[in-house]
């Protein structure tokens, strides 16, 4: 049986390589490639492919937010980056492996079958990230009441706004931002705002 590929990924020079070491796979067939997160969703629906090698730093939708869209509607998704610090997001969003790009392309090869098994390939650094989170896990999600400020704080609203809206006083407002910072482990309302978008925290 022929295993269906999709590529996604926003340089054509590493599309062109990955193309020439999967391609002479007799049983890998790669049926399209996207250049961007948005892209990958639509040629999956289009395509169907069994497994998207899906790239995580792109332009427009990137590939964590592509993830999370593809997450349930059929094909696996393993992760080929350059970076093992989005690991945790990509897993969370519903990747079955991730690789980097430093791979062998034999390890790719197997890496791409046995994610359409069923199984989580994992590179030796990303299993090494993974570990360091299990013994160090985060500070703890956020509460409800601290969503509801972050989204009010990301709609643009002020310190004074948000307390209006949730019937609260501008020190509690405040005091919520203080542990959403804590949290998230950021500085200020951009970055926590930032944050909360890349972990899919909020949605666009």
């Amino acid at each position: 049986m022929t295993l269906r590929l999709l590529i996604a990924d926003d340089h054509p020079i590493v599309r062109d390589g990955l193309r020439a070491a999967l391609g002479a796979e007799p049983d890998l067939e790669i049926v399209g490639e996207a250049a961007d997160g948005a892209q990958a969703v639509r040629l999956a629906a289009e395509l169907r492919p069994d497994v998207v090698l899906m790239d995580l730093r792109m332009p427009g939708m990137d590939g964590v937010a592509a993830i999370r869209r593809l997450s349930g509607t059929g094909p696996r998704v393993l992760v080929l980056t350059t970076f093992d610090t989005d690991v945790l997001p990509a897993l969370e969003a519903g990747a079955s492996g991730y690789l980097l790009k430093d791979a062998p392309p034999e390890e790719l090869v197997r890496a791409v079958r046995a994610t359409h098994k069923g199984e989580t390939v994992l590179a030796p650094a990303v299993a090494g990230r993974l570990a360091d989170h299990v013994r160090k896990p985060a500070r703890g999600a956020l509460s409800k009441r601290e969503l509801e400020v972050l989204r009010l704080v990301a709609g643009g609203a002020t310190n004074k706004e948000a307390a209006a809206s949730l019937f609260i006083s501008e020190a509690s407002v405040k005091t919520h931002l203080l542990h959403i910072y804590a949290k998230l482990d950021v500085r200020d309302r951009a970055a926590a705002v930032g944050e909360a978008y890349r972990r899919g925290l909020l949605t666009a």
